[in-house]
């Protein structure tokens, strides 16, 4: 059945045609009135949407407390986890409290790693953790989330590593190469030849041989494509490197570099040629990344002198500015002096930093502290779960925008 045509009655008089033509008008005028006010008058800027991107600086935000119901990357179950940080099954008091913080950026959002599109989009690639125990700290929080996803590995140790595990269905692989200094050192005593080092009167030390890698990590390079690198900690630790009873003797070319120098004088120097290794004997094809310095939190002492980190909660930015301040010379000013040194020594180089330090100094709660198993409170390390999967976020979120460029 057909629809009915529209009619529209013609006007039978001029009476009803000059009401028409006004009306017409008038409603042509209005129409053109409201169009131009539209583009003439400012608008609102619509919220700005959250980026993703190499210009979002991620290491600047808050932390925010996370109401929804959350997952958690992984649990205490996770047999990687050093018993020291699993700070869930040590019982620590805000052990599941700490999964409810999230890193919010001011500028972005910072996309929780999702472990199955990880080992898709990295099969057959060799990812290296070069550092202390802090990368080491890094390294697990990264293998316990992949695990939950993909079970069947195989732990084996390769290029020199301290530890390291493949998982067998994407062929990725992940290792952890214990260095605290990055160059190799070991302990030196004076001999009865004399040199230029017991002219000086030193009877003992520590050798830092600042252009030679330490072994651990040497062949690092070649086996890996993507490393992700730190030192700082053990730079500023007179318990082991002390000033007169074990101070650190730089060599250079293989012979003590005179007059001594400073342990910060050391790090310049070290990393300078560490750098130069790295350039010159790796290929373009591989990338390189950084880790500032991450924070220590003890309060009324350092950790040998009866420091602690009691807290439940996140500090706020007036209490981080007291408590890392460079000009009070505090007991955790280390992360900051570290950073000054990484920055002048990174400028212009192949390296993609990786800013923890930040989100770091705002979390006094998320340390093991006297969960850790040790005689004194743990202030350094972090509990698992917790802080390095964020580390992990921003390392995944960075080297997948890379991977796009």
């Amino acid at each position: 059945m057909m629809a009915p045509k529209l009619r529209i009655a013609a006007p039978t008089s001029a009476r009803r045609q000059g009401l028409i033509l006004p009306l017409c008008l008038s409603s042509l005028l209005l129409i053109l009135l409201l169009f131009f006010s539209f583009r003439l008058t400012p608008r609102s800027p619509d919220p700005a949407p959250l980026v993703r991107s190499a210009s979002c600086n991620y290491s600047e935000g808050q932390w925010v407390r996370d109401t929804r119901q959350i997952r958690p990357r992984y649990d205490q179950r996770c047999k990687e986890i050093f018993k020291g940080w699993n700070c869930i099954a040590n019982g620590k008091s805000n052990g599941q409290d700490l999964l409810r913080w999230r890193w919010q950026p001011f500028a972005c959002d910072l996309p929780l790693a999702d472990p199955i599109s990880f080992l898709e989009r990295y099969r057959d690639t060799n990812i290296g953790f070069v550092g202390d125990s802090l990368n080491r700290n890094m390294y697990i929080a990264l293998v316990c989330m992949l695990r939950r996803a993909s079970s069947e590995v195989r732990k084996w140790r390769p290029a020199g590593a301290d530890r390291g595990i493949t998982f067998v269905r994407y062929n990725l692989t992940l290792a952890y190469h214990r260095t605290i200094l990055l160059a190799r050192y070991g302990s030196w005593s004076a001999t009865s030849d004399g040199g230029a080092l017991e002219s000086l009167g030193y009877k003992q030390g520590y050798r830092i041989d600042v252009d030679v890698p330490d072994q651990k990590w040497a062949k690092a390079p070649n086996f890996h494509h993507i490393l992700i690198f730190n030192t700082g900690h053990w730079w500023w630790a007179p318990s082991k490197f002390d000033p007169v009873q074990s101070p650190m003797l730089f060599f250079q070319n293989g012979v003590p570099v005179i007059p001594p120098l400073s342990p910060p004088q050391g790090l310049d120097l070290t990393l300078k040629h560490m750098l130069l290794y790295l350039e010159n004997w790796v290929g373009p094809e591989k990338i390189f990344f950084f880790r500032t310095q991450s924070p220590r939190h003890f309060e009324g002492g350092d950790w040998n002198t009866g420091g602690s980190c009691r807290r439940e909660q996140p500090l706020s930015a007036n209490q981080v500015g007291e408590l890392f301040s460079v000009e009070r010379n505090g007991t955790n000013v280390e992360s900051r002096l570290v950073n000054h040194h990484l920055s002048e020594a990174l400028q212009e180089s192949r390296f993609h930093i990786l800013d923890v330090t930040s989100m770091s100094e705002f979390r006094a709660d998320a340390h093991p502290s006297t969960t850790g198993g040790k005689k004194h409170e743990d202030c350094m390390h972090w509990c698992l779960p917790g802080l390095p999967d964020t580390w992990n976020d921003l390392f995944i979120a960075t080297l997948n925008t890379l991977q796009t460029k």
